[in-house]
């Protein structure tokens, strides 16, 4: 079952239903699915490893896959550009195990309904606990935990800090993908494979 974090509008959950099996049998997770309408319909589809670490040619294989998956099924009318891309450094939070894995780092997120007189939470993520989310606020001088149910978010992601860039470069480093002399063009070396149909 799709939420909303990862597809939002009907045809983003009917374009995951057939593109996820797709990713999934080559070993990737689909990480969150649009199809943006303006002048040229874009389909953004952003998949990662289950351990993280998706590379630019990741992304060309899924690409393909994607491509001739939906030249069988056809499901958007309009002309297209297929656009694949890693997660990036701050990246969408779409699933209950994100908040998890990224325990500890600085989030923003939004939910559908106001709570607490609030629809905007930032904070330290503290991890889960059943099917709610934890993020450490700061409240009136002090630091509180709030727990919020995960299908009450309608948007979540992590913020850009020194120290999660530091941790992306230190697990980098130890898959042995990044050369020393990237460091500099980390915040430029996201994945991206485009395709127009």
């Amino acid at each position: 079952m799709t939420n909303d974090l990862i597809a939002k509008a009907a045809i983003d959950r009917r374009l995951a239903e057939i593109i996820s099996p797709v990713i999934e049998d080559l070993g990737y997770e689909l990480v969150r699915i649009r199809l943006m309408s303006g002048k040229t319909t874009i389909l953004q589809v952003m998949a990662d490893k289950p351990e993280g670490g998706i590379e630019v040619d990741d992304c060309a294989e899924i690409s393909n896959a994607i491509s001739a998956t939906m030249d069988v099924e056809d499901p958007i009318l309009d002309a297209y550009t297929l656009e694949v891309s890693s997660p990036g450094i701050d990246r969408p939070l779409t699933r209950l195990k994100d908040f998890d894995m990224f325990e500890g780092y600085e989030a923003k997120l939004e939910t559908t309904e106001l709570i607490d007189g609030r629809r905007r939470f930032k904070g330290e993520l503290a991890g889960i606990e059943g099917n709610e989310v934890l993020i450490n606020i700061p409240e009136h001088g002090e630091t509180v935990t709030i727990g919020l149910e995960f299908d009450w978010l309608s948007d979540a992601k992590l913020v850009l800090t020194d120290d999660l860039i530091s941790e992306m470069l230190r697990q980098r480093k130890a898959a042995g993908t990044l050369n020393e002399d990237a460091f500099d063009e980390i915040e430029t070396e996201e994945g991206s494979e485009e395709e127009t149909k």
